[in-house]
């Protein structure tokens, strides 16, 4: 019997060799283009000329087009002296590897946008249609959301910024829209009555927006589904609220005697909490905000507005669905928002770039909803019938 081994191989490649490993390309520069926003009379912007000045020196070509940072209180000139590009030609903007914007791009400017390139930004979900999706997958985009940012914690993390904001600046302009509708004051002054805060939600917005209120001294009750998220929010609160979870005969009771209503609860592919007959039953001039207008509303009567046209009476109660609260601030909220993509593009940056991220870090492939012209998220494809690709079968 023969004791030779057959093999295709030649001795000289049966010899042991040195491992090649992958070595990642550290800093790897990339363009971003930041454009001027053109919908819902936006005022925010992703960065700031001094974040700029921080990835200029990192070696990132920032191309600005011109006028984009002036509603958020930023000049041209600004951004110039921290080293940006200042253009004039929106399609040169769109053009870059990263785009960084507020709000998703128009059919126009989804056009300029490269293949393969990456766009950053807010999905207001409701407000898209399936139009909008089937023409960015013709681009062969990578598109990431802000709603699904998520960090090494598995939080919404840039949500959870935006939404500090929402809820502070709600209660904010819930009290000025609430001295208009009938003189009231929201607080509580000696022998007066305090006003009566509703809010639904015990999240980070829900938070926020009670604290603020509790420090104007009115009367908040607060109104969540989730046990744990009650829980948390008395603790934080030193039990100085009252909570309950979602029951119709208490929340009904409720927003009888509410000055203010605050939604801040989505319903994303899910009735609205409070119904039109419950609005019926509140008091004239009483003020509702809906923040939730853009992932799905929690109260049936709220529409979107308009910072031009921000309220609409329905049943006498004045309601508020801006779909873009924060832009009521728009300079802290670009400084917040800017502070937040800084640090994310420069630990990005180091790791060589976003593929490489992709790779390693399963959070950032959940932020995607389209990889390279595919959509990755299960959410938008049951709602608007599109095909469903996963994300961990795509990039492994």
């Amino acid at each position: 019997m023969s004791s030779t081994i057959f093999t295709p191989f030649t001795g000289e490649q049966l010899m042991p060799k040195e491992e090649k490993l992958e070595v990642l390309k550290k800093g790897k520069k990339f363009s971003i283009g930041i454009p001027k926003e053109t919908c819902l009379n936006e005022k925010r912007i992703c960065i700031t000329p001094d974040a700029v000045q921080v990835l200029v020196e990192q070696g990132h070509d920032i191309i600005i087009e011109s006028g984009a940072g002036i509603p958020s209180y930023f000049s041209d000139l600004q951004f110039s002296e921290a080293g940006a590009q200042i253009s004039s030609d929106a399609k040169e903007v769109y053009g870059q590897d990263l785009v960084l914007k507020i709000n998703p791009p128009t059919d126009e400017e989804m056009d300029y946008l490269k293949p393969n390139a990456y766009l950053v930004s807010a999905l207001q979900i409701n407000l898209r249609d399936k139009e909008y999706f089937k023409k960015l997958a013709e681009k062969k985009v990578n598109a990431i959301a802000f709603e699904f940012i998520m960090d090494e914690y598995h939080q919404l993390s840039l949500i959870r910024l935006i939404g500090e904001i929402a809820g502070a600046t709600s209660i904010l302009y819930a009290s000025e829209l609430l001295s208009k509708s009938n003189g009231l004051m929201l607080g509580g002054i000696t022998g007066v009555r305090p006003t009566e805060v509703v809010i639904l939600g015990a999240g980070i917005v829900g938070e926020i927006a009670t604290k603020a209120a509790i420090g104007l001294g009115a009367s908040v009750k607060v109104f969540d589904n989730s046990l744990s998220k009650l829980r948390r929010l008395h603790t934080i609160i030193d039990s100085r609220v009252p909570t309950s979870i979602i029951d119709p005969k208490e929340l009904r009771k409720s927003l009888r005697r509410a000055d203010v209503v605050i939604g801040a609860l989505p319903r994303l592919n899910v009735p609205p909490i409070v119904t039109e007959e419950m609005v019926k039953l509140m008091k004239k001039g009483s003020v509702i905000i809906d923040l939730t207008i853009d992932y799905g509303k929690c109260i049936e009567t709220t529409e979107i507005t308009t910072h031009e046209d921000p309220v609409i009476i329905k049943h006498d109660i004045l309601h508020c669905g801006l779909p873009n609260m924060t832009s009521r601030m728009p300079r802290t909220t670009t400084k917040a928002i800017s502070n937040f993509f800084l640090s994310y593009l420069l630990n990005y940056d180091e790791e060589g770039g976003f593929e490489n991220v992709l790779l390693k870090r399963n959070e950032m492939k959940q932020s995607l909803y389209m990889y390279k012209g595919r959509h990755t998220k299960k959410v938008i494809c049951d709602k608007f019938d599109l095909t469903y690709h996963d994300i961990n079968l795509l990039i492994f």
